[in-house]
């Protein structure tokens, strides 16, 4: 228990720290739902400051001490948002109460009768939107909090009145400790997020400690194909059902066929026939995310037939290999990976499309991490017939660790590191051609340069 539980009260005052935040903006809506006076505070505008006005919920622009003068019963902050924070300072010395975000999403999933938890170092958003999609063709009418833009939704986040919430889990910080899964899915497990953990036995330690708050009435999924999950899981001694490409699984695939971008396959539970499955997302990862997804399902009783529709409507989640348009005559990718166990992914899902050639613009994200995974890194970066690497992106840290994104550069034949975005448009206008791919890669702004290739394509061609 947080103690969130009790402001859940219809007229208790909440103020969030962050509310036009990918995760705060839906909190808001549920605690407006439910009754509460919400109101908080961002530090820009935007589409969902807007909307949340649309509800009656006040919103400040900037952090200052008086946004607190209306009076609130509790403060919700992000991660992000730090001691020395006005509003948080203020907070402190009028004796409010302070809460981080998972503790409140904690709290309200208690409310659910089933509370779908996705983790796993690499595949949440897209499991999670898959499971949505699913949820949806089921008619369960779920809340769902998702870390990226879904088109089914329009919003990484929907406020349902069903009883199943379906949220994505992060490792990060211990955040996912904070929640009260009855279905909790790991769909793998690897050394990330370093400059938390201590090391992979750190990592594994906390999906242990997730998945043991799962009641002995609910259900872990998990991922049979990957030995540090099942590893992880073992000392538990729970009931598990597992997941993978191996008919070993209680949920897996047989007679995978790939027509280009899209797959079809049969899901088989428990050696039985369950459904068939069209994939309209390349790679087998993600085959195995329909089928950690397929097996939450199962364990909700859903029908067979809402998997299947589930699945053949999603497309894919914003930033998870998604196409922005054409530049040269070349086909323009984006995609969030940043660890190698996701380029890898991402390269496995792309080699058997037929391009004839693969230009990876990658750009890291983080110094600690690059430092840690940086020989993975080189393995993987090698693999693409050209690629560049543009500077690392800082997000929280500083460089005190005396590495570069030249120093991948060197260690990759071939590669090129450069600067800015604007060197690399320059170079692609000179080497991108028809039959090509281009990925633009990371977790930071690289998009952007994606979305500038194809907006001087079509100022150019029309």
């Amino acid at each position: 228990m947080t103690g969130f539980e009790e402001y859940l009260v219809p007229g208790k005052k909440g103020y969030l720290i962050g509310i036009g935040g990918v995760s705060m903006s839906p909190l808001a809506e549920v605690l407006s739902g439910v009754g509460l006076i919400i109101s908080g505070s961002d530090m820009n505008e935007s589409e969902k400051t807007e909307h949340l006005r649309s509800l009656g919920i006040t919103v400040h622009i900037g952090h200052a001490a008086e946004n607190l003068e209306g009076g609130a019963d509790f403060v919700v902050r992000t991660a992000a948002v730090h001691n020395d924070n006005p509003e948080i300072v203020a907070a402190h010395e009028k004796g409010i109460p302070i809460f981080e975000r998972t503790q409140a999403w904690g709290a309200i999933m208690r409310d659910y009768k089933n509370a779908l938890c996705i983790s796993g170092t690499h595949g949440k958003t897209t499991t999670t939107s898959m499971s949505t999609h699913i949820l949806m063709a089921a008619q369960k009418d779920p809340t769902v909090m998702i870390g990226g833009t879904l088109p089914l939704l329009q919003a990484g986040h929907r406020v349902g009145k069903g009883d199943t919430i379906v949220l994505e889990s992060c490792e990060y910080y211990n955040s996912f400790h904070a929640f009260f899964p009855t279905i909790a899915v790991i769909l793998n497990i690897e050394a990330d997020h370093l400059d938390f953990f201590k090391d992979l036995e750190d990592v594994k330690a906390s999906f242990q400690k997730f998945a043991s708050l799962v009641p002995g009435n609910g259900y872990i999924v998990a991922n049979l194909d990957d030995k540090n999950t099942m590893d992880t899981l073992k000392p538990l001694n729970r009931e598990l059902v597992t997941f993978g490409l191996t008919d070993k699984a209680d949920v897996y695939a047989e007679n995978i066929e790939r027509k280009g971008a899209e797959t079809e396959f049969d899901i088989i539970h428990k050696g039985k026939f369950f459904t068939h499955a069209s994939l309209r997302v390349p790679g087998l990862h993600n085959v195995k995310n329909a089928l950690a997804a397929a097996a939450a399902a199962i364990c909700l009783g859903i029908d067979p037939t809402a998997v299947t529709y589930g699945l053949a409507g999603f497309t894919g989640a914003g930033r998870r290999f998604e196409f922005k348009g054409k530049y040269n005559g070349a086909d323009v990718y984006d995609d969030y990976a940043h660890h190698p166990g996701e380029l890898k992914a991402l390269i496995d899902a792309v080699e058997p499309l037929g391009y004839k050639r693969t230009i990876l613009v990658f750009q890291p994200h983080t110094y600690s991490r690059t430092k840690a995974l940086f020989g993975d890194f080189v393995e993987q970066l090698r693999r693409p017939d050209i690629a560049y690497i543009a500077e690392i992106y800082a997000a929280r840290e500083k460089n005190t660790l005396g590495i570069s994104s030249a120093d991948l550069a060197e260690n990759i034949p071939g590669a090129k590191h450069f600067k800015s975005f604007i060197e690399i448009e320059k170079s692609l206008e000179e080497t991108a051609e028809p039959g090509d791919i281009i990925l633009t890669v990371g977790a930071g702004d690289v998009y952007k340069l994606g979305e500038s290739l194809v907006a001087s394509d079509v100022r150019v061609h029309g």
